[in-house]
């Protein structure tokens, strides 16, 4: 998969280095597939929810940082949306804001 705008990835573990490694771990993975739909993102990925047509969001770091983004399978790319603290998503969620 193309991952676009990692540089919100690399924002992100500048303000919260213990985030480096499992958002590069994420990432790695990400280049290395090319998933055709949310069965096959499940598999790598078992804690992944599946929100809309498009939106995903990801456990990242033992839970404890969320990672929202929207696959678009048919192009192969994945749209880096949000990268947030677990507080920070369920505040977003709430508010209707995802």
């Amino acid at each position: 998969m193309h991952v676009l705008t990692r540089k919100r990835l690399q924002e992100f573990w500048q303000t919260h280095p213990d985030a480096e490694q499992p958002l590069k771990t994420w990432l790695a993975i990400m280049q290395r597939k090319h998933y055709t739909g949310p069965q096959e993102v499940r598999r790598d990925f078992p804690s992944a929810s599946f929100l809309e047509t498009w939106r995903t969001v990801f456990n990242i770091g033992g839970n404890k940082y969320r990672l929202v983004v929207d696959m678009r399978y048919d192009l192969g790319r994945v749209y880096i949306r949000y990268v947030l603290t677990h507080e920070e998503y369920n505040r977003r969620t709430r508010e209707g804001r995802l």
